[in-house]
């Protein structure tokens, strides 16, 4: 399987909030592959990150707002976590419609830390398995999803880790499964 990406393109949904290793790593993996990403979030102009859900990180200029984008706009989607990020995400119609539909897709989505919350709210987990920050785990299961505990899962295109020390899996992972 190529790990190039030339000529893809990588939704990276995330809100005030995202945990900034968890946007930064992946977004890195697909360009560097040759991907382009474009970072979607729910309104114009930038978002905060954090270190660690406590400390401010840096800010990221949005480059689409999740209203104005279809799935038909890309071939991979990535959420990233953070306890905020996912819960600001799952709280907006138009986020929750996006994830939705680009699960229902069946284009490759990758996900880590809490970023299955959105998953959950989105109702795309019931019979599928993957992994996640230990506190959402409970959630999958009450959604109808399997929760192991690996450092990557890819359950047919839906790829999940547990944390930011899973993030050389992760990204290797989204990786070979967005080269398709």
């Amino acid at each position: 399987m190529t790990t190039s990406l030339n000529g893809r393109r990588v939704a990276i949904l995330a809100a005030d909030g995202v945990e900034q290793v968890e946007l930064v790593e992946p977004r890195k993996a697909v360009t560097d592959a040759g991907a382009t990403a474009e970072l979607v979030s729910l309104e114009p102009g930038e978002i905060q990150a954090m270190n660690g859900d406590i400390d401010k990180a840096d800010k990221f200029t949005v480059d689409r707002v999740v209203k104005d984008v279809t799935v038909d706009d890309f071939d991979a989607l990535v959420l990233p976590g953070g306890t905020m990020n996912p819960d600001n995400l799952r709280a907006d119609e138009d986020a929750v419609r996006f994830v939705r539909d680009f699960v229902n897709s069946g284009k490759p989505v990758g996900v880590i830390c809490h970023g299955p919350w959105t998953l959950v709210e989105a109702d795309v987990v019931r019979g599928r398995t993957l992994t996640s920050y230990p506190s959402v785990r409970t959630d999958i299961r009450n959604a109808g999803g399997t929760v192991v505990d690996q450092e990557v899962v890819d359950d047919n295109g839906l790829i999940s880790s547990r944390n930011p020390g899973d993030l050389p899996a992760f990204c290797a992972a989204i990786v070979a499964r967005f080269a398709g």
